[in-house]
């Protein structure tokens, strides 16, 4: 029809006016436009005939709602049905390797498709249609239903096998980061971050944790491991990560929990679900051997317009203004310097390092930033006889302009002696394994996972330093 349609348009714009035929012209063009969409719509819903191999995906199970599962490790509320997934979420959760571009392209050129039959069909990665059933085409937003099965291309496969895995980072460089590895999972990844060892990428910063974990620590996964919490560049210790897009949600679920719950009732309980310890050694000693630290803080923007500042708030109830609780214990004392246990039951910026200098006055060794005054009068102390002296000894040179070797209070100029050291999570894997096997999830006998951090060099010999003057 729009053929015939077509050659009586050329016809009459041969012989009609040039108004006329701008007229009919514009009359024919809406026409053939609004009938284009009607057959789109029947063909959409045409069975497509198989020509061959297709890519097939897992059989869709609903997905777990990993911030509701995280309140429930955190003893809050149950978990809630989540809203109906998108054939579009599917595919990117299935394929988190595609671009989003090369998704979208895929769904507007119809080579997104479905099996429409409800036979039970046995996931083997290629599927020849013929042999499965009818295929339909499937667009962006239809809802998914339980073991509905979604096809695509062959071709996108070459995208998985020749960009799966290409590290930029030479063999000593990916031996080093994996040497970070404290622990290791199906769902979450460990590391001991070095200090100096920036957590996240951003202007001026070539190397950070999260850039080298992407590319060194995501051996057969699928998905990058993910940022969960933050340590401050020049602090050390235990660093969590998340290995899959619902692990990573459950994280940071618990760890907002645990700041609600800390700032609700929850600071007398003893079987916290999530427990972090760092050890610190400051200058001076507290008034009190334990405590607990209630300071809200604040942020300020110095003269120069660039650079912040955490503040103890004047104003608790200020809207910029957060609360902040600290538990704190002392260790041992010896020579004008203490050995602190910190127990952050908020997770507020510079929270441990203003709280030391600010409401117990007892700045850490080696933050310049709010202890600057302290450091002002600094004077190294002399090595004990007992340990033994290696400046003369070749030091290995590390990897990312990275030095450990100096910085202990022996150094004219220490680094930061804070160290997360401990950390106890319930185990997310055993818990995704519980949702998956069973309906009737009692999460409160979920295992504990205990990961500890060594102590970076620098702080280990200013223990050593110490402990031998005692």
């Amino acid at each position: 029809m729009s053929a015939v349609l077509v050659r009586l348009w050329r016809r009459r714009l041969s012989s009609a006016p040039s108004s006329s035929a701008r007229i009919l012209s514009s009359v024919l063009l809406r026409s053939l436009h609004s009938a284009a969409p009607a057959s789109s719509l029947i063909e959409q819903h045409e069975p497509i005939k198989p020509k061959g191999k297709w890519l097939t995906l897992p059989p869709f199970s609903p997905p777990i709602d990993a911030a509701s599962v995280g309140k429930v490790l955190a003893g809050r509320r149950p978990v809630v049905e989540t809203e109906p997934m998108s054939a579009l979420k599917w595919v990117r959760r299935c394929c988190p390797h595609l671009p989003m571009s090369l998704v979208h392209k895929l769904f507007r050129l119809r080579q997104v498709v479905r099996r429409v039959q409800t036979a039970q069909v046995v996931y083997n990665g290629n599927a020849t249609p013929a042999e499965q059933g009818r295929l339909r085409r499937v667009s962006v937003k239809d809802a998914m239903m339980p073991g509905e099965v979604i096809l695509l291309p062959v071709s996108v496969q070459n995208l998985t096998t020749e960009g799966s895995y290409r590290s930029k980072y030479n063999d000593v460089e990916i031996s080093f980061v994996r040497s970070l590895e404290l622990y290791k999972d199906e769902a979450i990844l460990v590391v001991n971050k070095p200090p100096g060892m920036p957590v996240q990428g951003g202007v001026g910063i070539r190397y950070s944790m999260d850039a080298l974990a992407a590319n060194c620590l995501k051996y057969e996964c699928s998905e990058s491991p993910r940022l969960v919490h933050r340590l401050d560049r020049d602090s050390s210790g235990v660093l969590v990560l998340g290995r899959t897009q619902t692990s990573t949600t459950i994280l940071h679920s618990l760890f907002r929990e645990k700041t609600s719950g800390a700032l609700a009732d929850d600071i007398n309980v003893t079987q916290r679900p999530l427990q972090r310890k760092y050890l610190a050694l400051v200058i001076g000693t507290p008034r009190h051997s334990k405590g607990l630290i209630s300071a809200p803080l604040a942020k300020i923007v110095l003269e120069d317009g660039k650079s912040e500042r955490i503040i103890i708030a004047d104003d608790g109830k200020s809207a910029s203004s957060q609360h902040a609780l600290t538990e704190y214990k002392v260790i041992r004392s010896s020579h004008d310097y203490t050995w602190l246990e910190l127990f952050p039951l908020t997770g507020r910026k510079h929270q441990l390092r203003v709280h030391c200098a600010e409401v117990l006055g007892t700045p850490i060794v080696g933050d310049h930033k709010y202890g600057r005054h302290a450091h002002r009068k600094w004077e190294p102390m002399r090595l004990p006889e007992s340990i033994i002296k290696d400046d003369g000894i070749p030091k290995e040179k590390l990897p990312f302009g990275l030095e450990l070797d100096g910085g202990s209070i022996s150094e004219k100029l220490p680094g930061l002696h804070l160290h997360c050291k401990q950390m106890v999570l319930p185990n997310i894997s055993v818990a995704l394994q519980q949702l998956q096997l069973s309906t009737d999830h009692d999460f409160s006998k979920v295992e504990k996972l205990n990961l500890v951090a060594p102590l970076p060099s620098h702080m280990q010999r200013s223990w050593e330093i110490l402990s031998s003057l005692l």
